[in-house]
């Protein structure tokens, strides 16, 4: 009912993230939305339902995949895309994001508690509200403010707050837009069914073999291997001479980067309901594998887990009514 607005910005916790595309999209609104798109595989798909229904323009505010510094790997994607796209290091490819390619799961800072106490309620603060479609816990203070991505119920710890800045370029680079993992094994310690913990090493594997491997520890490994050549932070490589082959390779296919540019001229931003969905469903994914302890086998087309009521029943998570989607 506000034809001044023309896009609805989510900066909520995930937890709401799709409860109010879905709204925005039904309103006829563009969407720019925070990351994790959303905290479950389901939600994201009921997202993607809605933009296209609703012919709206959705952008999810992570860059990485068309600009700035990748983290620690000391470059943009671009170069990076021109050698996997031509095929230098051979195929299938091997993805390992840790630390010693810089990339920090901040696991020490997303531990959630299970010692919390009831507190009183701050009165400016409309808990109920807060948690929305989340279940009726008791408030405490590490519940909401930053510390919020700690607890399943509303994000996923490191891999929540880190997973799609770090993967969504790492799914851009390896072409997997359009498809997720068919295998995923976590090693994690035991999970509280509320509090985040921690885990050690999550592997995703693609049909076609490619993989992508998170560590938490300081294993040492290439970015990219292959079986032709090696990838490390700073564009280093076993193969010879790398910097001059990259610069005689073609740009990367160009992208809408541009959100303002995407709604007048209603073409596709980068990164978008689709391609978002894709690689916060790596996200949820890895997520899920450590909840459970267990390798888990998944049907990209379906949207499903294969034989695991268990696994299946963490992608559509029953809302607190009186939301629904």
């Amino acid at each position: 009912d506000r034809p001044d607005i023309d896009v609805v910005h989510l900066c909520t916790p995930p937890h709401w993230h799709a409860l109010m595309s879905v709204a925005a999209a039904e309103a006829g609104k563009d969407i720019w939305c925070e990351k994790p798109m959303t905290r479950t595989i389901g939600e994201g798909q009921k997202v993607v339902d809605a933009v296209r229904k609703h012919e709206r323009m959705f952008r999810l505010n992570t860059w990485f995949r068309f600009r700035d510094t990748f983290y620690g790997m000391g470059t943009p994607v671009a170069p990076i895309k021109k050698l996997v796209d031509a095929g230098i290091l051979g195929w299938p490819l091997t993805a390992f994001i840790g630390p010693s390619t810089g990339f920090d799961w901040k696991l020490n800072l997303t531990q959630g508690r299970t010692d919390l106490t009831p507190q009183p309620v701050p009165k400016e603060l409309d808990y109920d509200m807060w948690l929305g479609p989340a279940p009726n816990k008791p408030y405490h203070p590490h519940r909401v403010h930053g510390t919020f991505r700690c607890y399943w119920d509303y994000d996923g710890g490191g891999l929540g707050d880190m997973g799609q800045h770090y993967l969504d370029p790492v799914q851009y680079l390896l072409s997997k837009d359009n498809t997720s993992p068919v295998e995923i094994e976590a090693d994690a310690d035991p999970q509280h069914p509320d509090a985040c913990g921690w885990w050690r090493r999550i592997e995703m594997k693609y049909a076609d073999g490619c993989k992508i491997i998170l560590d938490s520890g300081n294993h040492v490994q290439p970015f990219l291997t292959g079986p032709d050549g090696k990838l490390f932070p700073g564009l280093r490589s076993d193969i010879p001479n790398l910097l001059s082959k990259l610069s005689e390779l073609p740009e990367p296919a160009p992208q809408v980067t541009d959100f303002q540019q995407a709604v007048k001229t209603r073409k596709k931003f980068a990164l978008n309901e689709e391609n978002g969905h894709a690689s916060c469903t790596l996200v949820n994914l890895a997520k899920i594998a450590v909840r459970l302890g267990r390798k888990l086998r998944f049907d990209p087309e379906k949207q499903s887990f294969v034989g695991d009521q268990e696994a299946n029943r963490l992608i559509n998570q029953t809302m607190r009514g009186p939301w629904q989607l």
